[in-house]
């Protein structure tokens, strides 16, 4: 997949650039609204969006060691982890990087090539910035 594309940008004699994002800590940098908003856009309205609602915004948490606790604190984003639901609200937050990049489990590749080598900083620049978004 991504090595036939560096094989015919380099056949072609493009100037390629590939960038490769990690999303090894991604479940914890989802934000809350921007799901909120993107479960709307899917259909999610009503008593589910509602539910959903309740079940992300105000989350505390406190770290617990023995016999010390620490300070509870709101969580404003991230997914619950070791639930059903992370993962699929997780999805539903990426559904839409296709659109902008190719995903590989968890990581984000984006490739572009082009003969000149400005217009090629150009397209990856709005690629970085659509992900980003």
């Amino acid at each position: 997949m991504i090595t036939d594309s560096i094989q015919g940008a380099i056949e072609e004699g493009k100037y390629a650039c590939g960038i490769f994002l990690d999303f090894s800590k991604a479940f914890d940098t989802v934000y809350h609204s921007l799901l909120m908003n993107k479960l709307i856009n899917y259909g999610i309205r009503g008593i589910a969006s509602q539910w959903f609602t309740s079940y992300l915004l105000n989350r505390r948490q406190f770290v617990s060691i023995g016999n010390a606790n620490s300070d509870s604190r709101v969580i404003t984003h991230g997914v619950p982890q070791g639930s059903v639901l992370g993962p699929l609200l997780f999805l539903l937050y990426i559904n839409d990087f296709y659109r902008c990049s190719n995903i590989f489990a968890d990581d984000i590749n984006l490739f572009c090539s082009h003969s000149n080598l400005y217009t090629l900083k150009a397209k990856i620049n709005e690629n970085l910035y659509n992900v980003s978004n």
